[in-house]
């Protein structure tokens, strides 16, 4: 498989290798498969069939070809899926796909682990230290903290918004050292992510270091969340499902990137929803047709506080040739206020014991919502995505339901042990930035 940006001014095809190496293209925009290959439809009916690593190596060795020999490809899967994600139901046909039972407690476990392996395969031939910048608002951080923590070869640089993360996601970023180095940015992630982009395109800073990113703009990051899908289809109890419907939060979109990518390879899915916060620039753009970020505003689920998000250009551009009619046929968006999010937690743990965190309570909202406006519900499979564990946002859930949440074994060591922070602080004025980093070493 070869790869060109989204953009192509260049008309250059690249490696996996290569495209995960640089992260991001020289014309400043996301590197994308030159096609989408199709799974047969007989591995689909037979899904259930197979254990994971087997689906996993199916779905992504395409994409990788032969960059990464194929038991190299295969030990990378088996160290990334080694947590699980179960489907559980809700009430009636609705599921939540959990997906926070990795060593962050984050969705970004997966993506962060599976880039951390391919990268220090690449970093190990080249023979050569690879630095990795990384914006986040939030689970971003500590999953690639966790994930490139004393890999060989690799440094890795994470920007994160003051005030704009939680504690225990700030405590995982800056708390490890080594070969993380954390970077509080005075300003938003959009700030953030903005400084790694222009990094990207300077002369003077690629000349200095062989860097590359470790967002969902980074392939090796983006494309393994397509695992997710699959492993709910999976799951699911009946056979052949007529409509599968998913909800995703979304932020910086990758994650539902990667589920539109699944379906374009075959997977039966009818419908996705895009379920935002008031930082809402794809519902807008959905209903207007005009793309115009806001300013980035503050709120209870602070991963999503994100005004452009940067993988909306691949399912707009790449998936959907800027077609609007048939991406609506695919995809709405809705967004919603902290009010209706602490408003929903309530009501699912009162009606269902299921306690919510922010960003699965808006998932779930969209999708109750789309459900509500479709009206016939009964031959639908509805899921939402669940992409953090409700202890990560503590402090942001109804004071009542926090002492009914079960902290895990390994968040229980990590919170009991004493951590030193490491951390730097910086404007958001990328030329102080760009000075840090060239003379840093």
């Amino acid at each position: 498989m070869l790869y060109h940006s989204l953009e192509n001014r260049y008309k250059n095809l690249i490696s996996f290798e290569d495209a995960v190496l640089k992260g991001l293209s020289p014309d400043g925009s996301l590197y994308i498969p030159v096609s989408i290959p199709k799974l047969d439809t007989k591995f689909i009916h037979k899904l259930k069939s197979y254990d994971i690593d087997t689906i996993a190596m199916s779905i992504i060795s395409p994409y990788i070809g032969k960059s990464i020999p194929e038991e190299v490809i295969y030990r990378i899967i088996h160290n990334t899926l080694n947590f699980s994600f179960p489907l559980k139901k809700i009430h009636d046909h609705i599921h939540v796909l959990e997906l926070f039972h990795g060593p962050t407690l984050a969705f970004k476990d997966l993506g962060a682990q599976f880039m951390a392996e391919c990268l220090s395969f690449f970093s190990r031939k080249k023979e050569k230290n690879v630095t990795v910048l990384v914006a986040t608002s939030g689970d971003t951080g500590g999953a690639v903290a966790k994930g490139f923590h004393k890999k060989t070869g690799i440094e890795v640089i994470i920007l994160y918004p003051y005030n704009g993360i939680s504690c225990l996601q700030k405590k995982q970023i800056t708390s490890l050292g080594d070969n993380i180095l954390a970077l509080e940015i005075h300003g938003n992630f959009d700030d953030c992510q903005n400084m790694v982009k222009k990094a990207f395109l300077d002369k003077e800073i690629q000349k200095k270091y062989i860097l590359t990113t470790a967002n969902s703009i980074n392939i090796s990051r983006w494309l393994p969340q397509m695992f997710y899908y699959f492993l709910a289809y999976r799951q699911i109890k009946i056979e052949n499902p007529i409509e599968l419907i998913f909800s995703v939060p979304s932020g910086n979109f990758g994650n539902i990137c990667a589920g539109m990518m699944a379906e374009k390879m075959g997977l039966p899915i009818k419908f996705f929803i895009a379920s935002t916060n008031i930082n809402d620039t794809i519902p807008r753009f959905l209903k207007s047709e005009k793309y115009h970020p806001y300013s980035v505003k503050k709120t209870i689920s602070n991963a999503m506080d994100i005004a452009n998000p940067s993988n909306f250009s691949r399912i707009w551009s790449f998936l959907y040739k800027k077609n609007m009619y048939q991406l609506r046929k695919k995809l709405c968006s809705y967004q919603f206020t902290d009010e209706e999010t602490l408003s929903i937690i309530k009501t699912v743990w009162k009606k269902y014991k299921y306690i919510l965190d922010p960003h699965g309570a808006i998932g779930y909202l969209g999708l109750t919502q789309y459900l509500q406006e479709t009206k016939n519900n009964s031959s639908k499979t509805a899921i939402f995505l669940e992409t953090a564990h409700p202890i990560k946002f503590a402090d942001h859930i109804p004071p009542f339901l926090r002492k009914k949440i079960i902290i895990p074994n390994k968040l229980k060591l990590f919170l009991e042990t004493k951590h030193k922070i490491k951390k730097t602080s910086l404007s958001n004025n990328f030329n102080i930035f760009k000075s840090w980093l060239l003379e840093r070493k």
